[in-house]
């Protein structure tokens, strides 16, 4: 393959700087907008090319020395070399291209709200584990692993049970660590491929779940969830449920949410891919009704038991996917919704504008999806009103962000 010289232009959702050479757009993991490079092209396309960096021949001043010995290789931190604010101011860029060219959207995007945290703020991490029982992350584009030793933004008390694990690996298929930042909570998690119960063995108080190939999963030590506090509020996360990330940051999304919605204190909220409940519960003080919907049947257990122990009598947690359960709600009035990476099915979408809520907050963990429902919407009576980037992935190219759409009147 050809080596080029090429200035690099932006930085592309997804990661990569982006250039041109002979029209075609070069994306370029590893450089930073604005740079001078010199690049191997080693996929080519009709229309766009991926190069692998070789030289900088004119470094961005926002170049930085990584920490971590393994960046460049492994698939879990593509930004390191961009010094934090750069970072911020990128992750606010590429949010608002992306709105504007997929969504036909000119909306205002506020400047990303910094992690309290740009290093160890990770509550979770999931590793593979090879067949020699060693810890291991996906590769930077590609599916080998590169087993690590040491990881910059675990959160210490996820290093904590790492350090302090002794078992035979070899039976895992992966291991997950969740933990409860402010309440000290951990959590072992191991996927195995075979019925085989491993031993295990550690100095610390953490509770270890097995999640076996089939059946539910078994308790090996102390119990199945961590609980963790957000905005003065403890929430059970079980095992099998999902939960932001960067605790910091999710208290930060939820004070944003209250701020967005202005809630009367007479209406009905709907929580859409509520999980925990961390939405809902948060704002059930300030409406008469919560609905949530997961599909997750333990986050929906767990939702149910973090209301009772919070003592919250109005909410109300549906099993089921939000775009087949949400045709039997008869009125909302607000509605937050926290969708996957893949965003909202159009039928959700169709069942959100049948409810006609006077204000929706839209979570987002990508902005693709984020620019294509968000522009379905406002086609449909909305208005984009705020879209606030929150930096819950450091050291990252994703991209968290809240929105805010107001029905038109």
């Amino acid at each position: 393959m050809m080596e080029v010289e090429l200035r690099l232009e932006k930085m592309a959702h997804g990661g990569e700087a982006l250039g041109f050479y002979q029209g075609k757009a070069v994306f370029v993991a590893g450089g930073i907008a604005g740079e001078r490079v010199k690049v191997k092209v080693e996929e080519e396309h009709k229309t766009w090319a991926r190069a692998r960096l070789i030289e900088v021949l004119e470094p961005s001043p926002h170049r930085v020395k990584p920490q971590c010995p393994y960046f460049g290789q492994c698939g879990g931190c593509q930004w390191q070399h961009i010094d934090y604010q750069a970072q911020l101011q990128f992750k606010r860029e590429i949010l608002a291209e992306q709105l504007a060219r997929i969504g036909g959207l000119e909306a205002e995007v506020l400047p990303t709200i910094p992690s309290p945290w740009p290093w160890h703020y990770r509550n979770s991490v999931r590793f593979r584990v090879t067949p020699e029982g060693m810890l291991a992350f996906q590769g930077l584009h590609t599916t080998d692993l590169v087993v690590i030793e040491e990881c910059y933004i675990l959160h210490p008390l996820v290093e904590e049970v790492l350090e302090a694990l002794e078992m035979e690996l070899a039976p895992i298929h992966s291991l997950k660590v969740k933990v409860g930042v402010r309440t000290g909570h951990q959590l072992l998690i191991l996927e195995t491929t075979g019925e085989e119960i491993p031993e295990l063995s550690t100095e610390l108080p953490a509770s270890c779940v097995l999640i076996p190939p089939s059946g539910p999963p078994v308790v090996m030590a102390g119990s199945d969830f961590v609980q963790e506090e957000v905005a003065g509020k403890l929430y059970r996360v079980s095992a099998m449920s999902f939960f932001q990330a960067n605790t910091l940051q999710a208290e930060k999304l939820v004070e944003l949410a209250k701020e967005f919605l202005e809630p009367a204190g007479d209406e009905t909220l709907l929580d859409g891919y509520c999980g925990v409940g961390l939405f809902g519960l948060a704002l059930a003080g300030k409406v008469a009704k919560v609905i949530g919907i997961e599909e997750n049947p333990f986050a929906v257990n767990d939702a149910l038991l973090n209301a009772e122990a919070q003592g919250v009598g109005n909410a109300l947690f549906l099993h089921g996917r939000l775009e087949e359960e949400i045709g039997k709600i008869e009125k909302v009035d607000l509605a937050v919704v926290d969708p996957p990476r893949t965003g909202m099915e159009k039928k959700a979408l169709e069942g959100l504008l049948r409810l006609k809520p006077r204000a929706i907050v839209y979570v987002s963990c990508d902005p693709a999806t984020l620019a294509r429902d968000v522009a379905f919407l406002v086609g449909k009576g909305y208005a984009l009103e705020k879209v606030q980037p929150v930096d819950m992935f450091p050291q990252t190219f994703h991209i968290e962000s809240i929105s805010l759409l107001r029905l038109k009147s």
